[in-house]
């Protein structure tokens, strides 16, 4: 590296102080300083130095451009900016130092290489701004061409940014102490000129090359409009090519959606579950049947948004019936949807100039295969069914054909290697390839030919990028070497030649390539801009295509796991019967599962106190009756008998026992706090789910607590919706005798021979017993401390009772204490010489004084 190179590094590095500054070299994407030195840290890769004049030694270490995708996911997952810097000057024609410029900054929410991407997820980018008591919020996925904007109360803000669950959020500098730290989500802050209002709608306008912005539906949504504006100018400072693929904005509203907070997604384990937080474990990967990662993505929101509308859901479910009914159809839909590509990635990529000769070919591949399932379809569906799964399939046949003659059935992933373009494309390619193969034709016969001429057997035609084409004869030959051959290269076993025809020859072929892979890269931009043309309906046909592949995905669960179709209604009631738990119900052998009945009415059983020991399974049916409802309104089947559901708006829940150590909560703060959420944001359209409150402070703070909150629920007049309740606090079931909407509900147990037994059927009723102690031997408590544990449980029994107090029937035969014993027996077992008894003599004197014992109570 020159002096004067390394004055272009500094001069761009001072522009981009905050990013690891990936600077081009040849083949290499060098950094230095205290960037080498952190890049070689996070890539456990050699720091080396070079010298840069003046004695001067700087930090370097490098990585091959080629493995930049290798290299690139261990610095963005480290928390790292990455400013990408090209050569933007071809190195043969410039005059001394070439030009480089930063093409990209890659940032979590910017970034489209493979490896950086889940096939199923989004990869949002978002950014929020806060004015008063609302709030305006966007999301774009630029791989997906996706953007979308709203404006909504400020109390609202974080579960939405939680639902969509972006990988980096914009925000103001002003605003990054009101906005709380996520752990999957990177905090950007930026000057709040961005947001600006006057400049954000400027911005969007001119990205869009409108006048007005009514047409997307934010015109009168100025938050809206900078959360907006600020991402498209977030993305044109960072990534300016991936403009080129938004050219669309949807304006939502999240009333059309139920509320999920991000501890009732992750209590209900929808993304997420099991102890070690699996994706396995979760409700998306029962539901994930899916063929394409469209449809993943799709089925994906459909799980994170729930919604509201009846009407719509009753479409997915006649599209869900329709398949199961049609099983021979279901089964073809799957065989051609695997042969379906990621079309609105691809799409994405041939909008913002990144597409590869491949990226073409599977996207005429994916448009190849789908005419006969859409024709299949259509034929045997009935027209309102069809006209909405079918909507947005529109006449793709153009772009289809330009895709079949102008792409070559095996292209490369590089482009300019002449085989991109199919033959007969093009006249003046065709030609060129032909005096090509024409040449080295000539080149391959003049082997043969120059050895019967020259009679030097072991002639050989070679070729190097030093040299070009070349005649290769060995030392033991060199006598026989024509006058006119021309020595280029001695080697130790040989020498090169050339001669005039062989020249001419090679000039024909270089040529020709170096025409070839202009032309041929000429014609591909050709072919992309065409085919830009057509991306809004080649877009919409890709995400008609997931619509059909997450349907087919919920059809083909509900056939294998013999779920039902749920009858959906703007009621208040909730009835299920027979009712699973999807993912608890795959880890049990088939056909285990307890199946249990809900019913729950605003008007009538609005609160159902569930009590019972742990490990009896009231956990699993809170989250169980939650799912249901929840898998009810994305349109799915759900695993019951029978369920007839009245569409709730939200659903909260209280689960668990936690600290919160960043912010300094106890667990039982982190309780209140979540607790009063739900009182303050819930509706009587709401379904709450509560698993123990009040356990992380006294006994009766917690039980008074625990009452206030199911009286404040049953009697507030505006809320008064349905809650499951499960408790241990057994006082809380005298609440019943009180209040005509609460019903007290257990899960039943029995004893055999000492032994608890949990039935996992819930019941009316309340428990009467507490089988603590019984869960603690299951666990493994040793056997000294649970015995200990039923003394102590018998005093405090005893203590709360008046009178004599009964031992518990359930009690287990303990150990009896020593000090009852008869003093001569406790002698005798003192003197015992323990550590020289073998086995056999302690078993008989055990057996000795079990017999005294025995005589003694007699």
């Amino acid at each position: 590296m020159t002096t004067p190179a390394r004055k272009q590094y500094l001069d761009i590095k001072n522009h981009h102080r905050d990013e690891i500054l990936l600077f081009r070299m040849g083949d290499f994407y060098e950094t230095f300083d205290d960037d080498a030195k952190l890049v070689s840290q996070e890539l456990e890769i050699a720091l080396t130095s070079k010298e840069m004049g003046k004695g001067v030694k700087v930090p370097l270490a490098g990585i091959p451009f080629h493995s930049l995708e290798t290299y690139l996911p261990k610095l963005i997952d480290g928390g790292h900016n990455v400013a990408i810097c090209e050569q933007t000057s071809d190195p043969s024609n410039s005059k001394g130092i070439v030009d480089r410029a930063v093409v990209r900054v890659v940032t979590p929410g910017t970034i489209v290489e493979d490896s950086l991407l889940q096939e199923s997820s989004n990869n949002y980018l978002a950014s929020a701004v806060v004015r008063d008591t609302m709030a305006g919020l966007a999301f774009i996925d630029i791989t997906t061409s996706e953007f979308f904007t709203t404006e909504i109360p400020k109390d609202k803000l974080y579960s939405e940014i939680d639902r969509f669950t972006p990988r980096e959020l914009i925000i103001p500098e002003e605003m990054v102490s009101e906005i709380p730290s996520y752990v999957s989500i990177k905090k950007t802050a930026t000057s709040g000129s961005i947001f600006h209002p006057k400049w954000s709608v400027e911005a969007l306008k001119e990205h869009f090359e409108v006048l007005s912005l009514e047409p997307y539906g934010c015109e009168n949504m100025p938050l809206a409009c900078q959360a907006a504006g600020a991402i498209i100018d977030y993305i044109g400072k960072n990534n300016r090519r991936a403009l080129a693929s938004i050219n669309s904005l949807q304006t939502y509203s999240i009333e059309s959606f139920m509320v999920l907070d991000e501890q009732t997604r992750r209590n209900l384990e929808l993304f997420s579950g099991g102890r070690w937080d699996s994706k396995a474990a979760s409700l998306f990967s029962i539901l994930d049947n899916t063929n394409t990662p469209m449809g993943a993505r799709m089925l994906r929101k459909w799980v994170g948004q729930p919604l509201l509308d009846v009407s719509i859901l009753t479409k997915r479910q006649d599209s869900i019936q329709w398949f199961i009914e049609n099983p021979e159809a279901r089964q073809y839909t799957r065989s051609i949807l695997k042969g379906v590509s990621d079309i609105e990635r691809l799409i994405t990529r041939v909008m913002s100039n990144t597409a590869t000769p491949r990226d073409l070919f599977a996207i005429r591949q994916s448009l190849q295969v789908c005419p006969q399932l859409i024709d299949r379809l259509s034929n045997n569906m009935g027209a309102l069914l069809r006209n909405w799964l079918l909507d947005g399939i529109s006449d793709y046949s153009e772009p289809l054909k330009l895709l079949e003659i102008s792409i070559s059935d095996s292209p490369p992933s590089i482009l300019g290697k002449d085989k991109s373009i199919r033959k007969g494309f093009s006249k003046q390619l065709d030609r060129l390839r032909e005096d090509l193969k024409v040449a080295r034709s000539h080149i391959s016969d003049m082997e043969s030919k120059e050895k019967e001429r020259t009679k030097i057997k072991s002639l050989k035609v070679g070729f190097n990028k030093v040299f070009g084409y070349y005649f290769e004869v060995s030392k033991s030959n060199l006598g026989m070497v024509p006058p006119e051959y021309i020595r280029k290269q001695t080697l130790v076993n040989g020498e090169r030649y050339i001669n005039s025809e062989l020249k001419e020859y090679e000039n024909i072929v270089l040529t020709s390539q170096s025409k070839i892979e202009t032309i041929e890269i000429d014609l591909f931009d050709q072919v992309c801009q065409q085919l830009r043309l057509y991306s809004s309906v080649l877009l919409s046909y890709a995400r008609c295509i997931a619509v059909i592949d997450a349907i087919n995905a919920l059809s083909t669960v509900a056939t294998e796991n013999n779920y039902v179709r749920p009858l959906l209604n703007q009621g208040t009631q909730i009835k299920i019967t027979g009712g699973r738990h999807p993912v608890i119900e795959q880890m049990v052998a088939s056909g285990s599962f307890i199946t249990n009945e809900t019913v729950l009415d605003n008007d009538d059983c609005q609160i159902m106190l569930l009590t019972g020991p742990n490990m009896s399974g009231k956990s699993t049916y809170l989250r169980q009756v939650a799912i249901i409802v929840l898998m009810s309104q994305i349109g799915s089947y759900v695993p019951a008998e029978h369920a007839e559901i009245g569409v709730v708006d939200r659903i909260y829940t209280r689960v668990g026992l936690q600290d919160d150590l960043t912010v300094g909560q106890s667990t039982f703060m982190v309780e209140m706090v979540e607790t009063a959420y739900i009182l303050n944001q819930a509706t009587n359209k709401s379904l709450i789910i509560l698993d123990e409150i009040g356990r992380g402070t006294s006994t009766y703070d917690g039980l008074a607590i625990a009452k206030s909150v199911a009286e404040f629920i049953h009697n507030h007049p505006t809320l008064g919706c349905k809650m499951l309740f499960a408790t241990h606090y057994h006082e809380m079931t005298t609440l019943a005798e009180t209040f005509p909407r609460i019903k007290n509900y257990n899960v039943a147990v029995t004893e055999e021979n000492g032994e608890v037994i949990f039935l996992r059927k819930v019941v009316e009723g309340s428990a009467n017993k507490s089988y603590g102690v019984h869960v603690a031997r299951l666990a493994g408590i040793p056997g000294a401390v649970i015995n200990r544990a039923w003394e102590l449980l018998f005093e405090l029994e005893s203590a709360n009772k008046s009178g004599q107090a009964q031992e518990p029937a359930n009690r287990e035969p303990m150990q009896l204490p020593m000090i009852n014993i008869n003093s001569n027996i406790c002698n005798e077992i003192m003197s015992l010489d323990i550590a020289s008894l073998t086995p056999i003599e302690a078993i008989t004197k055990l057996y000795e004084l079990q017999i005294k014992i025995k005589e003694e109570h007699l």
